[in-house]
């Protein structure tokens, strides 16, 4: 998170928004066109039985374009165009598909049209000639066109868009602004600037340029504490009692000796000295 920018947390939520809005539009046009295979295929068998024919094939529905479909027969048939209606319209309801259509009943020979019907919500909108004469027997082809369902899906896709847009936007800037408010807090705990050095408490080293130098926990302990009190003697006593506390057996010349360490891993930096105060403590001062 510490190195996350603007830029690619664009593209990430770029990335999520493309990923998301195909893989629901495959979905949603796979399970449509599905279901309105199936539909059809429901209406060609009623509309084989009600010609009284049990044994007569219905072809594999096709998709000829996106939203259109047909619907074949193996053998001629005979059917009255207000059964057709009514079968389309029963069996789209049950499969809850829109009601927005036109069909047409085609001949096979010439691709004449021999009876056509538009149905819509809207009254007004649904075109039904006259039914009640029989086509006669003959080869047909039946295709069917949902004539609003694009602009309906169009807007589908843009309230699923602009929900998701908005979504990915706030947990970006939370994201965002999580990441900005936090790296200078974190940079000024886990860091002291020490003469030359860095000095990481939290990680347990010192830094001077490229060089990293390892410190002991005690080492560590120690130095934190010359670091929260520059220039000032801290008593043997309160060192001890800081560093060794609760942290084993603490033997007399063990406080001398981790001095001894740091003057050691300090001396790079003659502006840092770590002063003995004779029969009081130690002095950390810096220049």
């Amino acid at each position: 998170m510490k190195h996350i920018t603007i830029n690619t947390l664009n593209r990430f939520i770029i990335y999520l928004l493309v990923l998301f809005t195909t893989s629901c539009s495959i979905v949603e046009d796979t399970d449509f066109s599905e279901r309105t295979k199936i539909a059809l295929r429901d209406v060609g068998n009623q509309l084989l039985l009600s010609h009284r024919d049990s044994t007569s094939l219905i072809l594999p529905i096709v998709e000829l374009e996106p939203n259109k479909y047909q619907l074949a027969f193996s053998e001629p048939l005979s059917f009255e165009p207000g059964i057709l209606v009514n079968l389309v319209q029963e069996s789209f309801n049950v499969s809850q598909l829109p009601e927005h259509y036109r069909v047409e009943v085609q001949q096979c020979s010439d691709r004449e049209v021999a009876y056509s019907y538009q149905m819509s919500v809207d009254e007004e909108s649904t075109i039904i000639p006259c039914a009640g004469r029989y086509l006669p027997e003959a080869c047909y082809i039946i295709q069917l066109k949902f004539i609003n369902r694009a602009a309906g899906y169009e807007m589908y896709e843009i309230v699923s868009f602009s929900i998701m847009l908005i979504a990915l936007i706030g947990l970006g800037f939370l994201i965002f602004r999580k990441t900005t408010s936090k790296n200078p807090k974190q940079d000024d705990e886990t860091k002291e600037k020490l003469g030359s050095f860095y000095f990481y408490p939290e990680q347990n080293k010192l830094v001077k340029e490229a060089q990293e130098i390892a410190l002991s926990k005690k080492e560590c302990e120690l130095l934190a504490l010359f670091v929260a009190n520059p220039n000032q003697i801290i008593k043997r006593d309160e060192l001890t009692k800081r560093v060794w506390e609760d942290n084993g057996v603490f033997v007399g010349r063990s406080l001398d000796t981790y001095i001894s360490k740091l003057r050691k891993k300090l001396k790079s930096d003659t502006s840092i000295k770590l002063t003995n105060v004779h029969g009081v403590g130690y002095k950390l001062e810096v220049g």
